[in-house]
């Protein structure tokens, strides 16, 4: 009896998982809760009844002196609690490297034209490398001796890896390599020096007769160095299959109208057999836009996206997509005429599109889809079609466009002054116009967290919360405009109050011709005052959940 192989543990193991745990506690939710159980499970079952045989075949052994005793198959505690242990800190790396993700953006139709590779082309030759490393396996088992370690290897894990190679390539091939390589690289570098501390110190032992003799550097075992490589790459390809189960039964509602929280492994099993001729494409061309759309220009968001999940995340980036859509298509109007004419068909789009319950799908109804096709330029048309208007209420999408309608008052000719029109004439024109661009926003959101999410509140409850966000989307706005000042200057607008200027005896085009002066650092101030003042006058509406 002894403990080298749990202060293997204690030094080595534990610690990182203390240190991930910790980093990621903030990101955790249900979902990846379920996700780090399954695949510790699945891990411990297909791993028992493999590392029980080596060990009663002697190819490698445990000297009573550095295990506390008790047995599981004939494997010490220590070795069946290195599967969970490795389990839980590689899927913690991969979930920590994947949250920004937007894993339905990588889903793919059955043809890519993007793909320089046909998809069945990689499919069939990552296939062919799995299967020859199993029949080299078999192989070297069958020979018997030196490479008799490897070969089990091979042959354990390489059906395990064409499983899910099979089931996923296509997703896998997508994901960036912050998703997957760095999953795999980063535990499988630090198990090889643990092991060859191990192995070093005799905690475990392998047996000459049955191992090459080859070493990846002094200490470390060829054999035991592809083990760690391989078994992390299991653990990763497991959950990429889990999170590409996930992305389709979130992403395609017509084939899974009803997703529970945490589905079941046959729904999950479903999901990945579910022939990608089936997938909407449509509604892949959209998620693929949305997400390129706001990586480029509204990064902020959807970076912050990611602490949800599911169709909640899916839906907040088409919601904030059009958004983007509808301002650019006004903001880069070549004329104050064209950028009036955007903001009619907008409005024209939403009227056809909450004229009944049926239009409010937009991308099944035809008026929707012909007005959209034959009024809108081909980049911006998926983002209407797959805005969620069944879910969102209209009020916010139109006080939106108003909101539009004001930026445009401003004269944008700084050579004509005496013609300049500043619309923000009083703290409430402020106010007016932040709740109108930003305030419809937040409550947007609301609505879909609302609308995907179990909530206990009341009714007035709700009405609270939703006013609640509009004035934090106020305040986001207020910070936005003092940032921007000497920016909007230079297009000829000006954002802060004219009342407030008169107070400190300037007018707007003072700001134009001046926006970095000492007086406008107070005016800044101010207005960040008013900012951080908005979310503290309704902090209590959040206790009442």
């Amino acid at each position: 009896m002894g403990f080298e192989y749990a202060l293997v543990h204690l030094k080595y193991t534990i610690p990182p998982a203390i240190a991930l745990t910790f980093i990621y506690r903030p990101f955790l939710n249900r979902i990846d809760v379920y996700k780090i159980l399954f695949l510790i499970s699945v891990a411990v079952v297909s791993t028992i009844p493999w590392d029980s045989y080596l060990i009663r075949r002697k190819i490698w052994t445990y000297p009573p002196r550095v295990v506390v005793g008790p047995l599981l198959f004939s494997i010490p505690l220590e070795e069946v609690f290195f599967f969970v242990i490795q389990t839980y800190n590689t899927s913690l790396i991969y979930l920590l490297m994947s949250k920004p993700v937007f894993n339905p953006s990588y889903l793919r139709p059955r043809k890519d034209h993007k793909s320089p590779i046909p998809y069945r082309v990689q499919r069939k030759l990552g296939a062919v490398v799995l299967v020859a490393a199993v029949m080299y396996g078999m192989i070297l088992i069958w020979s018997g001796g030196e490479g008799t370690y490897l070969g089990l290897i091979l042959a354990w894990a390489g059906p395990f890896a064409l499983l899910l190679w099979s089931l996923s390539y296509q997703f896998l091939i997508g994901l960036p390599a912050t998703s997957t390589i760095i999953p795999i690289a980063l535990p499988t570098l630090y198990l090889w020096v643990v092991d060859t501390l191990a192995l070093k110190r005799g905690t475990w032992t392998i047996e000459s007769g049955t191992k090459l003799g080859l070493h990846l550097w002094e200490g470390l075992e060829i054999e035991e160095a592809i083990f760690f490589l391989a078994t992390n790459t299991l653990i990763v390809f497991g959950l990429v299959a889990f999170d590409n189960a996930l992305a389709v039964l979130t992403t395609f509602p017509n084939l899974f109208p009803k997703v529970p929280r945490l589905p079941s492994p046959i729904l999950l099993i479903q999901a990945l057999m579910t022939d990608t001729s089936m997938y909407d494409e449509s509604r892949i061309v959209g998620l693929h836009d949305a997400v390129n759309r706001l990586q480029k220009k509204s990064r902020s968001f959807y970076l912050a996206s990611s602490v949800f999940s599911g169709r909640l995340r899916t839906d907040l980036i088409l919601l904030y997509s059009f958004c983007r859509v509808a301002d650019d298509l006004v903001d880069n109007a070549s004329t104050q005429d064209e950028a009036r004419a955007w903001i009619a068909r907008l409005t024209r789009y939403l009227d056809l599109v909450y004229a009944s319950e049926e239009a409010r799908i937009v991308s099944k109804h035809p008026d929707v889809h012909s007005y959209i096709s034959g009024n809108f330029p081909e980049t911006s048309q998926s983002a209407l079609l797959q805005l969620p208007t069944h879910v969102l209420p209209y009020g916010p999408l139109y006080e939106l466009l108003e909101g539009f309608k004001t930026d445009l008052e401003f004269h944008s000719d700084k050579s004509s002054t005496k013609l300049q029109v500043f619309p923000i004439t009083s703290e409430y024109d402020l106010e007016t116009y932040s709740a109108r661009v930003a305030g419809t926003v937040a409550e947007l959101c609301l609505e879909l967290v609302f609308h995907h999410g179990p909530c206990t509140a009341t009714t007035n409850q709700r009405d609270h919360l939703v006013r609640s966000g509009a004035h934090m989307g106020i305040a986001l706005q207020y910070v936005n405009i003092a940032r921007d000042i000497t920016r909007d200057a230079a297009i000829g607008r000006v954002y802060l109050p004219t009342s407030w200027l008169k107070v400190e005896g300037m007018t707007p085009e003072d700001i134009l011709d001046k926006p970095d002066g000492p007086e406008t650092k107070n005016l800044r101030g101010k207005l960040l005052d008013k900012a951080f003042e908005k979310p503290n006058q309704h902090l209590h509406s959040f206790h009442m959940m």
